[in-house]
Formats: C-alpha cells, sequence, structure tokens
C-alpha cells in the first residue's frame, strides 16, 4: 500500500486560510499561523455579530414605533397591547415602516388602538 502524501492538501488549506487573511495588517495577512489564528477569530466574531445584528435592529423598529405612538399620545406598550386587542397582528418591522414612511396611517393605527383599550379603561 502506497503511503500519502500531503503536499496538494496541505497547501490547499493554507492558501485558503491565507486568501481570508488577505487584508488583515501585518503578520496576519501573510504568516500562516497568525493568519489561522485571526480567520478563527473573524469567523466567531461574525457569528456573534450576526445575531446580535438582529437584535439592533429589533430595537431600532421598536424605538421607531414608540417615536411615533408618542406623537399620537400613546405609549410604545399600551399602543402594541392595543395592536394585539383589537386583532391586529402586524409585526414590528412593519409597523416601523409605517411610522417612518406613512405617519397618517400610522395614526389610522392609533385611533383603531384607542377604540380597541376604550372600553377596557
Amino acid at each position: 500500500m502506497t503511503r500519502i502524501k500531503r503536499s496538494v492538501a496541505s497547501r490547499k488549506k493554507r492558501r485558503i486560510i491565507l486568501a481570508r487573511a488577505s487584508g488583515y495588517y501585518g503578520a496576519k495577512s501573510r504568516a500562516y499561523r497568525t493568519a489561522k489564528q485571526q480567520v478563527e477569530r473573524s469567523m466567531a466574531y461574525a457569528h456573534r455579530d450576526r445575531r446580535n445584528k438582529k437584535r439592533v435592529i429589533r430595537r431600532l423598529w421598536i424605538t421607531r414605533i414608540n417615536a411615533a405612538a408618542r406623537l399620537n399620545g400613546l405609549s410604545y406598550s399600551v399602543f402594541m397591547n392595543g395592536l394585539k386587542k383589537a386583532g391586529l397582528l402586524l409585526d414590528r418591522k412593519v409597523l416601523a415602516e409605517i411610522a417612518v414612511n406613512d405617519p397618517e396611517a400610522f395614526s389610522a393605527l392609533s385611533e383603531i388602538v384607542k377604540k380597541a383599550l376604550a372600553p377596557a379603561a
């Protein structure tokens, strides 16, 4: 049985790592060991920040909805509670889009919410 030589496979592995590390500062883009460490660290950051991005965007939506709701005399939590009681199933992304681009429609939603909350108050 012939032995396996790793020349092509190991070079390919190193070439992939160094290609991913291109653009890094100093030895991190040239030396294999430091490039490998930095690429691993970068991939961990990328994974973490893909999750954090969703958090940040949701916070932005909530801030926009809150600002628009307060212009119509409601707080965010009261507005969201009223939407649920009125049976309007709109997610925060859509509500934030309406709040920014169509204030009249958001005002109409606020009136619906106020009517839904009136019997409870």
